[in-house]
């Protein structure tokens, strides 16, 4: 594969292309101008030298042979018209070009102002009446010709090397300006690429090129911020893992020791497997959250009634919220509240949220499961009686891993992975999720869902049991 060429070579070579167009049209400009003002102004001096001429033919009666010597060290050429209307003149290309700018046509009131090309050559003619049918042409070169066109030309090659010249020391200057900083800003990247996060682009060059540093430093920044928050995700999510590990190892060691038997085993066989259901549950949460973000992850979206799916999550975390002392309610429509969805993952978003919720409830303290409308959607929501969170946690609630690494040690917490699954979940299906405080004192999280077509009317009331 060809390499491309650098800034440097493409800056120098435009200016150079640039500099040699512009001295090209200057040059055909000038060129033109030389031309069209040498050739004014030979046909002005010929037309001041037939007048004078032919004054003097009417006055003198100045033989033809003298005029041709007076005029030919001039390189002009004399053509006569007789009386009888024949052009005559010792040079054939000059009578050639009379007669085709018309000398036969001229009379006292309409001299001849014209021009002619005569074997490729341009001539310029003027034509007086003299006496009668008489009259005279001068027949001349445009004074351009030789020595002022080379010179011309000279001058123009000379300023087009000058040029070309200037615009290459321009371009590679202007090219080394650009191309620094890019280089700087290119070593940066590619340092970050191998990992690097302390290194960051100097401010400097065109404000275009301090855009791009500044863009730079800030994808460092992040990535320093992601990178870290990913330590800190994955610390916590390996001691949520070492946790039960060390139980299931411990058992599993105890009972092949020996040392747990008889009537101790079915309780420790009874421990293994609530640890190896929460191993298997902290797995099967890291793996959704994973594959959340890909293309092929599957959802089954389907007609849902969700008066339904309340009913069946209410049977569990009615009897789940008894055995922990928590007082257990529900705010639901006694009417179908048709959405589509995936049912199994939004189970799964309502069953994240209530145990986040029984996490930290009290004893004594209330948990609700609401259903209501909202204009063109349905509204899930989980409100318990806990402490609740800051505004700048309610804020960042879903985030992976933020609340865990704020409340560790203060409050049961979970693996951190919880919550920042349900958004993802809720945002895949089509629906929003917020968190936000619960008029029962705690933490409020409401998920909305659209309604299908020709669903229930939002302003019908709810029936709250």
């Amino acid at each position: 594969m060809r390499r491309p060429s650098s800034l440097v070579v493409r800056t120098t070579a435009l200016c150079l292309a640039v500099a040699g167009v512009m001295a090209l049209v200057a040059g055909a400009i000038s060129v033109r101008l030389v031309t069209t003002s040498s050739r004014e102004i030979t046909q002005q001096t010929l037309a001041d030298q037939a007048d004078v001429i032919a004054a003097q033919l009417a006055q003198t009666r100045l033989l033809a042979g003298r005029l041709n010597e007076i005029l030919e060290g001039q390189d002009v050429a004399v053509v006569r018209r007789g009386a009888a209307g024949g052009l005559a003149g010792t040079d054939e290309a000059a009578v050639v070009a009379a007669r085709r700018a018309g000398l036969s046509r001229v009379t006292a009131e309409r001299p001849l102002h014209g021009s002619a090309r005569v074997d490729g050559e341009m001539l310029l003619v003027e034509g007086r009446a003299v006496e009668g049918r008489i009259a005279i042409a001068l027949v001349g070169k445009v004074a351009f010709a030789e020595g002022t066109g080379r010179r011309l030309i000279r001058n123009v090659v000379f300023a087009l090397g000058v040029g070309l010249l200037a615009a290459a020391a321009a371009g590679w200057l202007l090219a080394g300006r650009l191309s620094g900083p890019l280089r700087r800003t290119a070593a940066v990247a590619s340092a970050m690429s191998h990992g690097r996060r302390d290194l960051r682009v100097p401010p400097e060059g065109p404000r275009e090129l301090v855009e791009v540093g500044e863009s730079i430093n800030a994808l460092a920044n992040a990535l320093a911020y992601s990178e870290a928050r990913q330590r800190e995700f994955l610390l916590s999510v390996s001691h949520e893992l070492r946790t039960p590990l060390t139980a299931v190892t411990g058992f599993a060691e105890s009972l092949a020791d020996g040392v747990v038997t008889g009537d101790e085993v079915p309780e420790v066989g009874q421990v293994i497997g609530q640890e190896a259901g929460r191993l298997n549950r902290l797995v099967s949460d890291l793996l959704d959250l994973a594959r959340l973000g890909s293309d092929d992850y599957r959802l089954d979206i389907v007609d849902v009634d969700l008066t339904d799916l309340l009913a069946e999550s209410v049977q569990v975390w009615h009897a789940r919220c008894a055995a922990a002392g928590v007082v257990f309610s529900v705010e639901a429509a006694d009417h179908p509240v048709p959405v589509r969805t995936d049912p199994r993952r939004l189970r799964q978003v309502v069953d994240g949220l209530a145990e986040n919720a029984l996490r930290v409830t009290p004893a004594g303290a209330p948990i609700v499961l609401a259903l209501r409308y909202a204009p063109g959607a349905a509204v899930l929501e989980v409100r318990d009686g806990g402490p609740g969170l800051s505004e700048e946690d309610y804020r960042r609630a879903f985030e992976r891993g933020v609340l865990h690494a704020r409340y560790e040690g203060v409050r049961p917490v979970g693996t951190g992975i919880g919550l920042a699954l349900v958004h993802g979940l809720v945002t895949r299906m089509g629906g929003m999720i917020d968190a936000g405080r619960a008029p029962e004192g705690g933490a409020r999280f409401t998920v909305s869902l659209p309604l299908t077509p020709h669903g229930h009317d939002a302003t019908q009331p709810l029936a709250t049991p």
